[in-house]
């Protein structure tokens, strides 16, 4: 049954920003891009976009019909923690498309689990990973590994500079003792993040990944 499993990230940003994108890429690479459904892209043009690494879906998983029971919401408010038996009747794995806030404000239980009533709900544990690590985690959970049995590292710093190095709060998976976080993203957060946040003062929005790529064809 696992081998059957769609993961569904239900975009939940205003925009699919540089950073978002980056985390959807990074999601596409550790399951593959027929096992991955991003849902609730309202933009014709990220859509575009999207679906070089995963199906992609104007509608919300909320408004798609999907049987509840069959769906495991990742949810860091949700009271049990993941395990491995969850997957025996589970088709749909969601996560919430959400970049981390810090610290956390129950955006999935308030947006997702809350509105999908008898859907399954559960954790892995008491930190909080990216979109890309939660991806990768419940793919180890499913293929049989304890979320405990999983090393991660609480909190990362990334050095721009001699004099400026950005730290990260949340919690990676560790890949041959390396932190799971994409190279590009890597780089944007050295090279672009502080124009995007410049920008997004001056104009009072963010920009999307449209703004940036040529949509394909």
């Amino acid at each position: 049954m696992s081998s059957e499993v769609i993961f569904v990230i239900e975009h939940l940003e205003p925009v699919v920003s540089r950073w978002v994108w980056y985390e959807y890429l990074s999601s596409s690479r550790i399951i593959g891009r027929e096992r991955l459904l991003i849902s609730n892209v309202k933009d014709p043009r990220e859509r575009a976009i999207l679906r070089k690494i995963a199906m992609v879906s104007k509608m919300s998983i909320l408004k798609v019909g999907l049987p509840a029971d069959k769906m495991l919401i990742l949810d860091p408010k949700a009271p049990t923690l993941l395990r491995p038996d969850d997957f025996k009747e589970v088709k749909y794995v969601v996560i919430g498309g959400i970049m981390g806030d810090h610290p956390p404000r129950g955006r999935t239980w308030t947006l997702l689990t809350s509105r999908l009533p008898g859907c399954i709900a559960r954790n892995l544990g008491p930190h909080q990973f990216s979109v890309d690590g939660a991806v990768y985690m419940a793919h180890m959970v499913m293929h049989g590994y304890e979320v405990e049995e999983i090393p991660i590292r609480i909190g990362l710093e990334i050095k721009v500079n001699e004099f400026l190095t950005i730290e990260l709060p949340y919690a990676y998976p560790l890949i041959n003792g390396r932190p799971l976080i994409s190279k590009e993203l890597v780089e944007y957060l050295k090279h672009g993040i502080e124009e995007d946040e410049v920008e997004a003062i001056r104009s009072g929005r963010v920009r999307s990944i449209a703004e940036f790529m040529e949509e394909p064809g």
